[in-house]
Order: C-alpha cells, then structure tokens, then sequence
C-alpha cells in the first residue's frame, strides 16, 4: 500500500523569521495527514538567542525539528540532515532560501530525494547577498527539477538565470481567511491601544525594520500628511537592524508625539483592527504576507508597486499602488483613500473577498500539492523513490 508523500521543508533563518514562516508552518499544520507527511526543519544558529520559531510550531501541533549550528557554515549539520532524512524516509525537500536551497540540492546528490524550492525573493542588503549568494542561489535554482516563484517578478528573475519554463510555477502567497477576519466589535479597543482617538488616523505599517521596507519615506509621508493638517497618527510594528535609525529619524522630523515603534508583536489581529490604513512602503517584496493579511481584515491598503503586490492587490479595485521611493507620492495616495471613504471601503470589501477565493490558503495548497503528487509520482516511476508501506 503507498504510503503518504514525506515532505521535509527545510529553511535557515535568523530571529523572529518574516512572512515565509507564516506559509512553511501553516502549510505543515494544514497539510492532509493522510496523503502528505510533514516534517519542518529549521537550522538554527547557535548565537542566535532570539531565536522565534520554535514555540510557534510547538503552539501548532506540528512536526518539527531543529538542527543547531555553531556558525554559519557548520559542517555537523550536513551528516545530521542526512540522518533525518534517512529516519523519517523523506521523499521531497522543500527549501526556502539560498543555504537550504544548496542543502537540498546536495541532500538529492546523497540521498533518494527530490529538491523542491519556494523562491520568496531575495531581499538581503549585504554585499555578500548581493554579490555571491543570490546569484549562486539562482544558478542553482536552474538546476531545479521544480521551483514554486511567489511572484511572476521572480518568476522572471529565474527564468533569466537559465531556469527551464516549465519547471517554474507561480503560486502567489495565500492567508487563512477564516482566521483573519474581522471583528467591528474589536476595532475601538484595538485603536485606543495603538494611540487612536476620536480625532485621529491610525496609519500602520508593519515588518521587519530593515532597508528594503523603506519605512523612512512611510515617515517623510507622514510627515507631509501633518504639515497639510491631516491629523495621521502612525503605528510601525516589527523589529530589526534600522530601529535605532528609525528613532532618530521619528525625532528628527519632530514625529515624536504622533509615532509609535511597537517592536514584534505576535498579536496580528490586534494591530489590523487597530489600523484605519495599512501602508507598504517597500522597495522590494516577494508577495507581501502583510498586505494579505491587511486585505484579510479589511484594512484599506495603500502599497508601493513592487514584487507581487500589484498580482495580490490590483490598482483602484482592491488597493492604491504607487511607485516606490516617493514619499510625496505616498502621501497624495493615503490622502486619497482617507479623504473618499466610501470608494477606500469598496476596496477594503473587495480585497476580503478576494482572499476568500484565489487567494486563499486552501488554494494554494492545492496547488502546492498538486507539485508533491507530479514530483512524487516523477521519481517513483523512474525508480529514483520506493514509495510503499
């Protein structure tokens, strides 16, 4: 009798980890027991002592496994991955980043595995990300048997590094909406935590505070929102290496009073009901997980056009896109959408819908599944897996 796929997703992060944990670690909750045998793995870095995973997947109920590494390049977690793979008799690697896309890689070279890679994007700011990493991750990527873009950008970014067509599937990030939903009840108290008044409006932004999200020109437009007499008052939630920056910067433009860093928060629910507005400000995204989750609870969205989000979010129907570097520009839309409310909640109620249906969770997962089921039945038919009980 065949027995159930075993997946292993694989991933190497440092921190409180971003949006891929969000899929990784709902993916494994939700996946079909029956059919698809989940296993999530993280290589963890010993020195990393903020380290956030952990208690999450324990909360989910899920299948999870950690491998310490001293540093970086540890050479132990290469016999320790192959033995996990030989125990829990993995049939497909699912990576999520350039390490583990290399680890994956290697692991289908030792061992009866098939690599799968999900591409979120390469949004470092190091010379070595920039210079080495990301373009040996894409020429390796193009070796791939299959590889899941979250975005058609990057589908294309592949496809110019020598990745085959067919071997490269967009499937756009999706969110649980039964999950996040709102709750009009909720809204007060959630504004009044986040420092809304009767007389204000609440504008959040939400992601890790580092260079890529821009979050200064989200600033410099609230900044030109209050010197019009727009009373915005704005919430940035999230940590990371541009707090100290960020804070000087708040005090520099004399934002003192009307800014608020919140630092991670794992109440999500919480900020989105606070928020009048949700702002990306980004230079660069995958496919953002904060819009969806913004569209999710029907928090108007205005969002920079980068990566996927004009895929996710579609100009005028379910969101305000602007380019991004210009925070006039940001500005002029965040107006817009506080100044016609009835046109910015048409949106908000079409982007929840929309979550409702081709972006749901439950559509990607079929998707997804439907890549384990091909590569499954690839490799066993070539004899490269024995899948039986």
């Amino acid at each position: 009798m065949a027995r159930p796929i075993r997946v292993l997703e694989l991933r190497s992060v440092r921190g409180t980890g971003g949006g891929p944990e969000k899929t990784i670690l709902l993916g494994a909750e939700r996946a079909d027991a029956a059919r698809y045998a989940v296993t999530v793995c993280y290589i963890r870095d010993a020195r990393d002592d903020v380290f956030g995973i952990t208690r999450r997947a324990e909360d989910m109920g899920i299948d999870y496994v950690e491998i310490r590494e001293r540093h970086s390049l540890d050479p132990a977690i290469w016999p320790a991955l192959r033995r996990l793979v030989r125990e829990r008799q993995i049939d497909i690697v699912h990576a999520h980043e350039y390490k583990s896309d290399v680890l994956a890689w290697a692991l289908a070279r030792a061992e009866a595995i098939v690599p799968l890679s999900t591409a979120h994007g390469w949004t470092g700011h190091s010379w070595r990300e920039r210079a080495f990493y990301y373009p040996c991750d894409k020429r390796v990527l193009a070796r791939y048997p299959r590889v899941v873009a979250v975005s058609e950008e990057i589908r294309t970014e592949l496809l110019r590094h020598g990745a085959s067509a067919e071997r490269v599937t967009t499937i756009l990030n999706g969110i649980d909406h039964r999950r996040f939903r709102r709750h009009a009840a909720r809204a007060a108290d959630a504004r009044a935590r986040l420092g809304g008044t009767a007389s204000n409006i609440v504008v959040g932004a939400v992601g890790r505070l580092e260079p890529q999200k821009r979050f200064d020109i989200f600033l410099r437009s609230i900044r030109a929102l209050r010197d019009t007499g727009l009373p915005v008052h704005a919430v940035i939630a999230g940590d990371g290496s541009q707090r100290q920056m960020l804070e000087t910067l708040i005090a520099e433009l004399g934002l003192g009073s009307c800014c608020r860093l919140t630092g991670h928060s794992s109440d999500v629910e919480s900020l989105y009901h606070g928020f009048d507005l949700y702002v990306q400000s980004s230079d660069y995204e995958g496919t953002p997980n904060t819009v969806l989750e913004a569209m999710a609870f029907e928090a108007p969205v205005v969002a920079t056009d980068v990566g996927g989000t004009r895929e996710i979010a579609h100009d005028e129907r379910h969101a305000l896109i602007v380019q991004p570097g210009d925070p006039q520009a940001l500005a002029s839309a965040i107006r817009l959408a506080i100044e016609q409310p009835a046109e910015t909640r048409r949106r908000a109620e079409a982007a929840r819908r929309r979550v409702e249906t081709d972006l749901s969770f439950d559509n990607r997962m079929r998707r997804l599944e439907a890549i384990y089921d091909e590569l499954a039945g690839q490799a066993e038919r070539t004899g490269q897996l024995a899948r039986t009980a």
